[in-house]
């Protein structure tokens, strides 16, 4: 038996995406034109699954302050901040973020999976508690696993289940740290955080936040849900990342909690990854100083994925509990996602197939997301691509598509 023998049937399975040519985990962009489109397999393509909410991967500020940042500092850093030295940009940046949230401290990653890494590795040693929504990111349980600490998963979403695993840990020692998100990556569902933060205080334990998908999304100034929900008090730690509103690369954890410093150096994907280079640092600076100037965007993002996901309810998908701009719709099984994902990209739109077990309760997902800078006749073309693949796929009747697609749109107007 070879070394890869036991990925086989994993293997198998891609062999015939590729030989029906409809892999969507092996798709090349030969140009990206903008935030909303791009050239794929030859055709021009309407981008409705690249996280970029804001659509700041292409504005101006932001890409001369990264041009300009590459020329005076060079391409890279060529190693960790413990061994290579911090930049500038790296303190200017932290500096930046924890002015954002309100914060005394602010920690910079290379990704933002290695942000949940880091973070949750170094809070939770061998002693301690880690509660986690079962519904949790990949890099979530990855940084449980990283460390040594004992974790308890919660049913999703489910304050009570949660005041359930704290109250049976009461009285056994060690921290216990909440690890909750603001909008979930796959349904697009936000937590109940008002409701978390109460029994995080009743049991004493500290809260984690991911705001990866709600920064720049949720609340007054774009900060997350804890600032929608108004409990940024309760939440010790916020963790995101640069690759969703900022349209770059890169995480971040901010805190008030004195001794914050430590965790450099107790944390291991940021003690040995190479640091983010200059370009990537001004970049993010910039796009933040553009979200906070610019709360239209918010908005305007906001707008779109109300539309696309009445849109799609409309035509009778089944899609998340909540707009936001994760908007999927639920498909019968694996392998109608990938034809429906095929049929889009050959109409020339392109989304993300989302199967188990990234995803809960074992849903195949068509995932899409939003951005700001869609345009309105672009969600509503996406609309009518769904409604002619779902038609064409037998999900939706031939009369009911026509005539929900038109009644929405027609009132949309």
């Amino acid at each position: 038996m070879g070394l890869f023998a036991k990925y086989a049937p994993l293997a198998a399975q891609y062999r015939q995406l590729e030989e029906a040519g409809s892999n969507p985990f092996n798709v090349s962009f030969e140009t990206v034109l903008s935030p909303t489109e791009a050239i794929i397999g030859g055709r021009a393509t309407l981008l409705l699954g690249t996280n970029n909410y804001l659509g700041l991967t292409y504005d101006p500020a932001v890409i001369a302050k990264s041009v300009e940042a590459v020329e005076l500092s060079g391409t890279g850093t060529t190693g960790s901040r413990i061994a290579n030295g911090s930049y500038e940009g790296h303190r200017g940046l932290e500096r930046a973020l924890a002015d954002f949230y309100g914060r005394r401290h602010g920690m910079v990653f290379s990704t933002g999976y290695q942000a949940n890494l880091g973070i949750l590795s170094a809070l939770a040693g061998k002693d301690d508690h880690l509660i986690l929504d079962a519904d949790s990111h990949a890099s979530i349980y990855d940084g449980a696993r990283l460390g040594h600490a004992q974790v308890t998963r919660f049913r999703h979403n489910s304050p009570e289940d949660l005041a359930n695993r704290l109250r049976r840990l009461k009285d056994v020692p060690g921290d216990k740290v909440i690890v909750v998100e603001g909008i979930y990556s796959m349904l697009g569902d936000t937590a109940p955080l008002k409701e978390f933060a109460a029994v995080k205080r009743e049991y004493g334990a500290y809260l984690v936040v991911d705001e990866a998908h709600s920064l720049g999304v949720l609340g007054a100034t774009g900060r997350g849900l804890a600032e929608e929900a108004g409990v940024e008090a309760d939440v010790d730690f916020i963790v995101g990342t640069f690759s969703k509103s900022l349209g770059g690369v890169g995480g971040f954890c901010v805190a008030d909690i004195e001794g914050f410093d430590i965790l450099r150096v107790v944390s291991r994907p940021y003690m040995f990854t190479a640091s983010l280079p200059p370009s990537v640092m001004a970049a993010a600076l910039e796009a933040l100083n553009q979200l906070r100037l610019r709360p239209a965007l918010r908005h305007q993002l906001m707008s779109n994925a109300r539309r696309l996901y009445n849109g799609l309810a409309a035509l009778g998908f089944t899609v998340g509990p909540e707009p936001s701009p994760v908007v999927s719709t639920v498909m019968p099984d694996p392998e109608t996602a990938f034809a429906f994902w095929s049929r889009l990209l050959s109409l020339g739109l392109y989304t993300n197939v989302s199967l188990p077990p990234a995803t809960p309760k074992g849903l195949a997902l068509l995932r899409s997301s939003v951005s700001a800078a869609h345009s309105t006749a672009q969600i509503d073309h996406a609309i009518g691509l769904f409604a002619e693949a779902g038609r064409e796929l037998g999900l939706i009747p031939l009369s009911q598509a026509a005539a929900r697609g038109d009644a929405y749109l027609a009132a949309a107007k």
